[in-house]
């Protein structure tokens, strides 16, 4: 049978890995290779896709991957809890005591001071960022989600000016299947850095050491930090570092990147290696006696080895990673060794006998002959735990979060709840303090330059201008911190990863993997970082499609708007009106999908392949720190975009065209730009030069159309009825909330997407798409 067939609480062994191309790979380098155990987790609520527990972690797949792996042997779960006997702490190697582990490049030797490059790589999800904020004292943002990083960070290591160490996205393996791979690939074979720090979740150690194996073969100094040592401990197991040190032949070192337990250890480590040019101490893994086939990879590894030797030291190309890599069918590598006809058809003839002799195809063998040299490592230098606490809460909370008839409702339940409290109750009672606060300090101030008797002109622009246009800005922060704080602590709690789990099958319908989501929601905070965040995803088209529909999801730079007009026009209904503003961007996105889906973007949606982390207490730091950057870049953009947007309309709204005052608006160089503009919302019910000049300053931050209206009612927000009726502002809200995003959102557009008529297109479609849904209901408002 196939694995789509297996019943929960099942366990079968793996009889062959259907499919082919990088996807198949990729099955290879996540375990399900074949011989291996799986057991059937559980199903998702709406029946697709499945997880998996295979090598002591948690694998998502849907059921019609799941569909191209044969099982045998189907069997009842025959887990048994593992007994243990306490292990004799053993001292750890000082630096520079490890000869034997290492071999020395003749010659290669750098100086105390000379510069050091090092490259932080490891699995996603962990703790590699947290790691990198440890070893340069940064404060990059971390999160419980696989692919928190998407772009490549670079620092300078504590206490060693001279040494810098860049953050790399978060990888499985040395094969271009992700955007990502192929960046830490490239960082490797083209910045060459003097060292490696290959960054380990010890609690899952057998799956990550398969990265570790390719890291090796790189032929780089190279030093292993064992992070989460501290639940390991906690669990009752441990790891014998000295045996696993002699075996791999590069250091190990035991740490905690949450709690900096061993960071010093390990940069002098790092430092050691990387200066006095330390290799690794193996790079061959597999064994020329070994059965099962294993000795016919041990053959024809070492004979590509030998074929391609002077290819890959003109193209500056490890020859063992190399060699392994050709043999996998890696179209890169074979294209930058540059191999004449000959050598390629001896390279499938070396391949062929191969897989002859050991009775599996090339990937299959060499996923094979990696985990067969990690299962020996770990049967006898790692003592397993019984199951971690970690794990067991995660099981008991997924049976409700996750649960067939509970996940939707608790989905739901968990997002009303985010919205009543940022809305309705902490953030609007945080929000209605600074406002008052902020009216008190702008009264204090009108006295304090009436008294002095300064220049009228000046007075109204620091009181009607500054004053009125920055802080109603700032009154609003309270409800962004609140929503990011929630935002944050769903991320950091590996509550996305469930979220991405149940709504594969949702968001199938629509053309995208349920990988697409977590952008998506992290839209609601920031289009910047969400549509970033699609670096994660395996496929362009999924990608790409991610970044047109993520604008559709409300950002908290449009909260300002949402809340001026909800307390000015619904305030017994606002945080039902809130809510239905979210849906509708959400069901707007959702529609416009569909017609991607038929037009531009037709094809499958991405493999839904990823790791579901336990969950864990998010880190109050984490989370401080998330909100303070947030906080800062709003107080920031309040004192710069903003308050020059403020200065600048409040100059267009005093004076004429020949610069003198003007006593009644409507006869300023304002009104004369938005006079022009305004004739194409007259269809939408508001054709008032002031609001179509409050929607062009939200061109260059949303936030901005907030402060423009203020000044341009000279600070008095309860003017706000004498520019619209109940029903104009609802659709004045529907088209805020939809049109083109901010310059900085349609910037990222730009870069992600690789050309500027992407970003006009996006800005083009955006803003036409938000006037006919708003056209739309105000016609529907009209008939009501």
């Amino acid at each position: 049978m196939t694995l789509d067939e297996l019943q929960v609480g099942k366990d079968a062994v793996i009889q062959s890995v259907g499919g082919e191309g990088a996807l198949r790979r990729h099955f290879l380098d996540m375990g399900l290779i074949p011989g291996t155990e799986v057991t059937l987790m559980k199903v998702a609520p709406m029946g697709d896709p499945v997880e998996l527990r295979i090598r002591g972690y948690e694998l998502t797949l849907r059921k019609a991957d799941a569909a191209r792996i044969e099982i045998q042997d189907i069997h009842d779960s025959d887990y048994v809890e593992r007994q243990h006997k306490h292990e004799k702490d053993i001292p750890h190697p000082q630096v520079g005591e490890m000869g034997i582990y290492h071999v020395r490049k003749s010659g290669d030797e750098l100086k105390e001071g000379e510069p050091l490059t090092f490259g932080l790589i490891g699995n996603q999800n962990c703790g590699k960022t947290t790691l990198f904020n440890q070893l340069t004292g940064s404060n990059q943002h971390v999160g419980n989600f696989p692919g928190v990083t998407v772009d490549r960070k670079d620092g300078t290591i504590r206490n060693h000016p001279e040494a810098s160490v860049t953050d790399l996205p978060g990888i499985y393996s040395l094969s271009p299947y992700t955007s990502e791979e192929i960046v830490t690939r490239d960082f490797l074979l083209k910045n060459h850095p003097r060292g490696i720090i290959n960054i380990v979740d010890a609690t899952n150690i057998e799956r990550n050491l398969y990265l570790t194996m390719q890291l090796i073969e790189m032929d780089i100094p190279m030093v292993l930090a064992l992070n989460m040592m501290d639940e390991v401990r906690e669990n009752g197991g441990t790891i014998r570092i000295n045996e696993l040190e002699n075996t791999l032949g590069i250091p190990v070192v035991p740490i905690s990147a949450a709690k900096n337990e061993g960071i010093n250890e390990l940069i002098e480590h790092a430092v050691h290696v990387a200066r006095y040019d330390e290799c690794p101490g193996r790079l061959d893994f597999c064994d020329a006696n070994a059965e099962n086939g294993l000795a016919a990879v041990h053959r024809g590894i070492h004979a590509v080895v030998h074929l391609i030797e002077d290819h890959a030291a003109k193209a500056k190309i490890p020859v063992r990673f190399a060699a392994t890599k050709l043999m996998e069918g890696d179209k890169l590598i074979m294209t930058q060794l540059a191999l004449d006809e000959n050598e390629k058809e001896l390279l499938e003839h070396i391949i062929s006998e191969m897989e002859n002799e050991c009775g599996k195809d090339r990937e299959a063998a060499l996923a094979d002959m990696r985990f067969n040299f990690i299962e020996k490592v770990c049967s006898s230098t790692v003592v397993k735990p019984v199951e971690s606490k970690a794990h067991a809460r995660s099981v008991k909370i997924d049976r409700f979060l996750t649960g067939k008839y509970t996940a939707l409702p608790a989905f739901a339940g968990i997002m009303a709840l985010v919205f009543w409290l940022t809305f309705g109750v902490i953030g609007a009672g945080l929000s209605d303090l600074l406002s008052m606060a902020i009216d008190w300090f702008t009264g204090v101030c009108d006295a304090g330059l009436t008294a002095f008797g300064i220049n009228p002109v000046v007075h109204s622009l620091v009181i009607d201008g500054i004053f009125a246009g920055v802080g109603s800005v700032l009154s609003f922060l309270p409800v962004i911190v609140v929503l990011f704080f929630f935002l944050s602590i769903l991320e950091d709690s590996g509550y996305m990863a469930r979220i991405a789990f149940v709504m594969d099958k949702l968001l199938r319908k629509i053309g995208l993997s349920g990988r697409s989501f977590v952008p998506m929601l992290i839209g609601f905070g920031c289009s910047v970082p969400a549509i970033m965040s699609t670096r994660t995803l395996a496929s362009e088209r999924d990608r790409k499609m991610t970044i047109l529909l993520t604008p559709f999801m409300s950002c908290s730079a449009k909260l300002p708007i949402y809340a001026l007009f909800t307390y000015a026009f619904f305030p017994k209904y606002k945080v039902l009106v809130m809510i239905g503003l979210y849906f509708t961007g959400i069901i707007t996105g959702i529609l416009y999908a569909l017609i991607l889906k038929k037009t531009a973007f037709k094809g499958e949606p991405v493999p839904f392949v990823m790791e579901l982390p336990n969950y864990r207490l998010p880190s109050p730091k984490s989370v401080m720190q998330l909100i303070w950057e947030k906080a800062k870049d709003f107080i920031t953009k309040a004192f710069t975009i903003i308050f020059l947007a403020t200065i600048v309309i409040w100059f267009l709204q005093t004076f004429d065209v020949r610069l003198n005052v003007v006593t009644d608006s409507k006869d300023s160089l304002l009104a004369l730009i938005g006079g022009l503009i305004a004739p194409v919302f007259a269809p939408l019910g508001f054709n008032d030069w002031r609001i179509s000049t409050a929607l062009i300053t939200g061109f260059t931050a949303k936030e901005s159309v907030v402060s423009t209206l203020t000044v341009l009612l000279g600070g008095d927000t309860a003017l706000l009825g004498t520019m619209f009726s109940t029903k104009t502002a609802l659709v004045f809200l529907v088209f805020t909330l939809l049109y083109t995003p901010c310059v900085a959102a349609i910037a990222s557009v730009r870069r992600e997407m690789g050309t500027k008529k992407a970003a006009f297109m996006v800005a083009a479609i955006q803003c036409l798409i938000a006037w006919s849904v708003a056209f739309l209901v105000h016609l529907v408002l009209k008939l009501i």
